[in-house]
């Protein structure tokens, strides 16, 4: 009783005293932040930490189903905040995916260049953010971006300082969505490795690519292990028989697994590794254990079944109805597959969710980019096969760079000094700060993991089924 009297004080003397209101709002009690966010409408508090520095929270707001009908059934949307100061930027973080089961806090590349509040948004449709019954009409990039903006809305009433949005590979795409239908939400965008697949037929850009990266030798040897495996199909799918995994659902059987797998080994290889990596590709005098060991390192036997899947059913469908996905012509395996179309994203969905394509919306999103867009920052790796097609920024300060040998985990610190440094002051300049941070802004805050903002991010580890090879990362 005795905090909310002190904030009803506080806030009065905002009204009466002309240029305070800012400087009040930050000086509002810490406890009072709870009281703050359970009197947002839909908001509720999931449960709260403190790491040195900030206050950790995972939240639930409740969402509509379908926003162009709100008043009809709605979810519980999970986000979480990672507070600092209710004057500091906020960097709304969309990783296109779920959150971690049990979330934690981090930060982003650009909440550690801003020293920022962040704001960390489960897309719609990934559990537990999920309506039941769910009705998957409702998965479109339009709905995604207005659960965003009432987001933004709602915590607007607690920081008053500049917003920065940013995501990865989807995430990336993610944030250029909301930016399209929302433009007015955030002050700037930070978006990395995010594909741009405008016509979903037209991606020669992607056949290129595998046509120059790194060098020749590589790119045969490469190439080489798909031919191989492919050729010793009748005795490596038994292999893959015996894990004891299922395909009945999705792809329907061990066989169809195993070629949508080898057909991924090349993409995947370059997606989260390097040119040091093309050493240890295995020649075609390796036994059959030895390539089955080294493909199941590089993707995943166990991805391409229905147990490692089913996660990644909502990033499928969206690709399916209104994102597009790569679409390669395989001419080095011409012979030896048995499954035409089979590289697709409807491929990796139950035949229940499997909807026509709608070419639209990316063409909309990609002229809107092109011509309108203001302060956007695109980041793409140039060994990174998912930056083959990517966003063409406008002339309205939005800008673009390429890591040097990056692959998808390209970042603001792996462009050259002068790149970095220009992208840098950049974003803090959207963000209201001076152009470099003082050497001890962050040196009382707690040392919190980095979040690349990939949740499928490539680890080596037994673990397949949290990584999606063919997904937009």
């Amino acid at each position: 009783m005795r905090s909310r009297v002190l904030a009803i004080l506080v806030l009065v003397l905002a009204l009466l005293v002309p240029g305070t209101a800012a400087s009040a709002r930050a000086a509002v009690p810490s406890d009072d932040l709870v009281a703050r966010l359970t009197a947002i409408p839909g908001l509720s508090i999931v449960s709260e930490s403190a790491p040195a520095g900030y206050r950790f929270f995972v939240l639930s707001y409740r969402q509509p189903a379908d926003h162009r009908h709100p008043g009809g059934g709605s979810f519980a949307q999970r986000l979480t905040l990672l507070h600092r100061s209710a004057d500091a930027p906020v960097v709304l973080a969309t990783g296109g995916y779920g959150l971690a089961a049990t979330p934690g806090p981090s930060r982003t590349e650009p909440t550690t260049l801003l020293d920022a509040n962040q704001v960390s948004v489960e897309h719609r449709f990934f559990t537990p953010s999920r309506p039941s019954p769910a009705d998957w009409d409702d998965l479109t990039i339009w709905q995604e971006a207005t659960d965003e903006h009432r987001i933004v809305q709602a915590l607007r009433t607690i920081y008053t300082g500049k917003w920065i949005q940013t995501g990865a590979s989807k995430g990336g795409m993610t944030s250029v969505y909301h930016r399209r239908f929302y433009p007015d939400d955030v002050d700037g965008v930070v978006a990395y490795v995010a594909p741009n697949d405008t016509v979903n037929e037209l991606d020669g850009a992607y056949d290129r690519f595998f046509a120059t990266v790194a060098d020749a030798p590589c790119r045969r040897a490469l190439d080489d292990v798909q031919r191989e495996a492919l050729k010793r199909r009748d005795r490596l799918v038994p292999l893959l028989e015996a894990e004891g995994l299922t395909f009945a659902r999705t792809l329907g059987t061990a066989d169809r697994s195993f070629e949508l797998t080898v057909l991924d080994t090349v993409w995947t290889f370059w997606q989260y590794s390097s040119v040091a990596d093309c050493a240890g590709v295995p020649a075609t005098t390796a036994t059959d254990q030895e390539l089955y060991d080294w493909i199941d390192g590089v993707v995943g036997w166990s991805f391409y079944t229905d147990e490692g899947l089913e996660y990644y059913w909502p990033y499928y469908y969206q690709a399916a109805t209104q994102l597009g996905w790569p679409s390669l012509r395989f001419a080095h395996l011409h012979g030896l597959t048995r499954y035409p179309g089979l590289y697709s994203a409807p491929s990796a969905l139950p035949r229940e969710l499997r909807a026509p394509h709608q070419p639209l919306p990316m063409i909309d999103v990609d002229l809107w980019v092109r011509t309108q867009a203001p302060r956007m920052l695109f980041i793409y790796g140039q060994n990174d096969p998912w930056s083959a097609e990517r966003f063409t920024p406008s002339r309205r300060d939005s800008h673009l760079f390429v890591a040097p040998g990056a692959n998808h985990g390209a970042n603001i610190s792996r462009l050259t000094p002068a790149d970095a440094a220009t992208a840098t002051a950049t974003l803090r300049r959207w963000a209201a700060l001076p152009a470099a941070a003082t050497p001890d802004a962050t040196s009382r805050l707690a040392p919190l993991p980095f979040d690349d903002m990939l949740p499928d991010r490539r680890e080596r580890t037994a673990d397949h089924s949290k990584r999606a090879p063919l997904s937009r990362r």
